[in-house]
């Protein structure tokens, strides 16, 4: 019980991180998106090696890396995981500095759901009754939300599904979260580097061209990224899945507040009532879980008598 309440403390304050994110964000909106991006790669890299060496993982890192080389599906795996989640990173930066805050919570709200239409498609999952009825009531709202912007929602349908696919692939690949982190941005840094380089030579950079409080901003965007993952991953072990997926829903609402509340953007009655379906659908979706895992543990419990 103990270690369920340590757990559920990692979490909830990996998603508080998380949810306030997009005022961090907000104090480097005078940086384009892509610098912001490729800073943060690099400096992810460099924060979790640096923390894989000081806690005398080094050979664990490139015991992990080799084992990965030896299993090409789950190497390359990891290479398009790597992709998505920079690409879902660019978008989500993108958009809280272009004034996009309610579609990035959108997109985190409806990313479980898009979680378990792959489950469907790929591993042949069923849904009951109750979970049905969830999902019309999400692409209901979601549609309604299409029409009234004139527009599709891209910003959170492409935060979703990236997200999404990006965890189903790290769930078929077994690796500590820190080293994990390190091999993926390990991926993508040699990109990042070039493009860096091409920023310098250009004169468009603004590290080191800019204030002090910039430059070290930007540094700390590798531990904005390492910390609240290093967080969840320790916490999630610990504690059922259904309530991981309760506490999942902090950082969206945070990030609602904050678009609406904080960033004064646009949230109407279309909004409210789009909004209002997917929250249902999600309070039937969670419920319909916690029902399931409620039984499946009875039934486990009464079979071992």
């Amino acid at each position: 019980m103990q270690s369920e309440k340590s757990g559920i403390l990692w979490v909830v304050g990996a998603f508080l991180i998380w949810g306030f994110m997009p005022i961090y964000w907000k104090h480097l909106e005078h940086v384009q998106s892509d610098e912001i991006l490729t800073g943060r790669i690099m400096w992810a890299f460099v924060s979790t090696v640096l923390v894989v060496l000081l806690m005398k993982n080094g050979k664990q890192l490139f015991y992990d890396i080799r084992e990965l080389w030896k299993s090409q599906s789950q190497f390359w795996g990891l290479f398009i995981a790597t992709v998505l989640i920079t690409a879902n990173w660019f978008t989500y930066i993108w958009a809280v500095n272009h004034n996009y805050i309610v579609q990035t919570s959108l997109g985190y709200y409806i990313n479980p759901l898009v979680s378990v239409l792959l489950g469907i498609f790929f591993l042949k999952e069923k849904l009951s009754s109750s979970q049905k009825i969830a999902f019309l009531l999400a692409f209901t709202g979601v549609i309604i939300l299409t029409v009234s912007y004139g527009r599709f929602p891209w910003i959170a349908l492409s935060l979703a599904i990236t997200f999404a696919v990006y965890g189903f692939i790290k769930k078929n690949i077994k690796l500590d979260a820190l080293r994990g982190l390190a091999i993926e941005t390990l991926f993508i840094t040699p990109f990042a580097v070039g493009y860096y380089i091409y920023l310098f030579i250009k004169g468009q950079a603004v590290f080191l061209h800019g204030d002090t409080k910039t430059d070290i901003l930007l540094i700390l965007t590798g531990i904005a990224t390492a910390l609240p993952l290093v967080m969840y991953a320790k916490g999630v072990r610990m504690i059922p899945l259904y309530v991981a997926g309760f506490i999942q829903y902090i950082a969206p609402t945070m990030m609602l507040f904050l678009g609406v509340v904080v960033y004064k953007e646009s949230f109407g009655g279309i909004e409210m009532l789009s909004f209002s379906l997917i929250w249902a659908a999600l309070i039937l979706f969670t419920v319909s879980k916690v029902y399931e895992s409620v039984l499946t543990k009875r039934s486990a419990h009464e079979s071992s008598k």
